[in-house]
């Protein structure tokens, strides 16, 4: 590694990096990225308040069938001790670096079957995992044919994030179009050029709450475990909206959807890091595999972790990765949640509210990130959201209550 730094952060994510600014000293971090995504996103700039940057790598990264280009550019460790998946693209390259160089992390194979929802797919039907079911599809007619098998279905990419593709076929939807649609979601400023072409799984559409378990893993041991709740669009596109921590859950739910998530940590064999498995709760307490991430969670349900246990996972994960074990945490003392912002597509003409959102109980933080004359897509993944609110309570749901009223009270209006 041609740097001098203890860290390797593989992949952009600012929300990380500041975390990371926090916690470690100057020019302890090397970032690696895709050349492409490093123009896309401005990631110079954009690392350039950071102390604790040493430099950026233009490194292929988003290669997750061979990585042996990787290892042949990146070489040797030097001083890494620690290397951090901070995004989705990042995590097979992570683990194929911390194997190489002899350090704790996911294990390559774990991350590839873990970025691969297909693979999980297979596995998760090997180790006895209750999950849809599903098929692979090459075009819209796999997809009519699986409809009229299994009635509402879900057409999803294997290997996007954010929800990106992701969209529910309905009776009477023209399956034609909604393939159109999945597969015509562009993500050209966070991938690379080079990358494979996407592939697509049909799945069985199932009827529930969904939750979130967001664990840390030792040497294969959990050492960590946390249950989110979702709130989650209903319509064509299954966008998350919102997040609450802990989930008010029955304590044989939580105890079931926990079991499951650290039978699928052991089955694949994954070793240290973080994981973020997807659930739903068909009937509301019956757990089917939905997807498992092995990285820090988005959405900022890791800030809402950190608000509701004390300490920080961010903290937690890079001291595990470096060794130094786990905080014990084991239940948390407050309930945290986000609540995020939508609305109609168009050209933004107006933002009201955000000023008295801000002086609602128990608000923690308000972003809007839409401007007057800037333009919002319609709802089909994550990145068209257009703010968020988050807040504390007393438990999980007050939180959940204090976010959605201080959400309602901001305005975005479009033509």
């Amino acid at each position: 590694m041609r740097a001098r730094a203890t860290h390797a952060l593989v992949g952009f994510s600012k929300g990380l990096v500041a975390d990371l600014d926090r916690l470690l000293p100057p020019a302890s971090v090397v970032v690696l990225e895709e050349a492409d995504v490093i123009v896309a996103r401005d990631v110079r700039r954009r690392l350039s308040p950071f102390r604790c940057v040493a430099s950026l790598l233009e490194m292929p990264i988003h290669d997750e069938v061979d990585t042996t280009r990787l290892l042949r550019a990146a070489g040797g460790p030097g001083d890494i001790g620690i290397v951090l998946p901070a995004v989705e693209y990042g995590v097979v390259a992570a683990a194929a670096l911390a194997e190489a160089w002899q350090l704790r992390g996911a294990g390559t194979e774990a991350a590839r079957i873990l970025r691969d929802k297909e693979a999980l797919r297979r596995h998760a039907g090997t180790a006895g995992l209750p999950q849809p079911r599903w098929r692979v599809a090459t075009g819209p007619a796999d997809v009519t044919a699986f409809r009229a098998s299994h009635g509402r279905c879900v057409l999803k990419p294997t290997g996007r994030q954010a929800s990106l593709g992701v969209r529910v076929v309905s009776e009477h939807d023209d399956v034609a179009a909604a393939w159109s649609q999945s597969a015509g979601v562009d993500e050209s400023r966070m991938r690379a050029r080079f990358t494979t072409p996407v592939r697509y799984l049909v799945e069985e559409y199932l009827e529930g709450p969904e939750v979130s378990v967001e664990c840390l893993v030792d040497d294969g041991a959990v050492r960590f475990v946390n249950v989110t709740a979702k709130v989650v669009h209903t319509g064509p596109w299954p966008v998350e909206l919102g997040h609450v921590v802990p989930a008010a859950l029955p304590a044989d739910v939580t105890a079931t959807v926990v079991e499951l998530t650290t039978r699928l940590a052991t089955t694949v064999g994954f070793g240290s890091g973080v994981l973020h498995a997807e659930w739903i709760l068909v009937g509301g307490v019956d757990p089917h595999l939905v997807e498992c991430a092995a990285r820090l969670p988005g959405d900022s349900i890791d800030e809402l972790i950190d608000l509701a246990y004390g300490g920080s996972i961010t903290a937690d994960l890079v001291g595990l990765l470096g060794g130094a074990g786990v905080a014990d945490r084991s239940s948390p003392s407050r309930g945290a949640a986000i609540r995020f912002l939508t609305c109609p597509p168009g050209v933004v003409a107006d933002v009201s509210g955000i000023d008295v959102a801000e002086r609602s109980e128990g608000v923690h933080q308000v972003a809007v990130t839409a401007k007057p004359g800037s333009t919002v897509a319609p709802l089909t993944s994550s990145w068209e959201r257009v703010g968020h609110v988050i807040a504390t309570g007393p438990t999980g749901p007050d939180a959940e209550d204090r976010a959605a009223r201080a959400a309602a009270l901001i305005a975005v209006s479009t033509r």
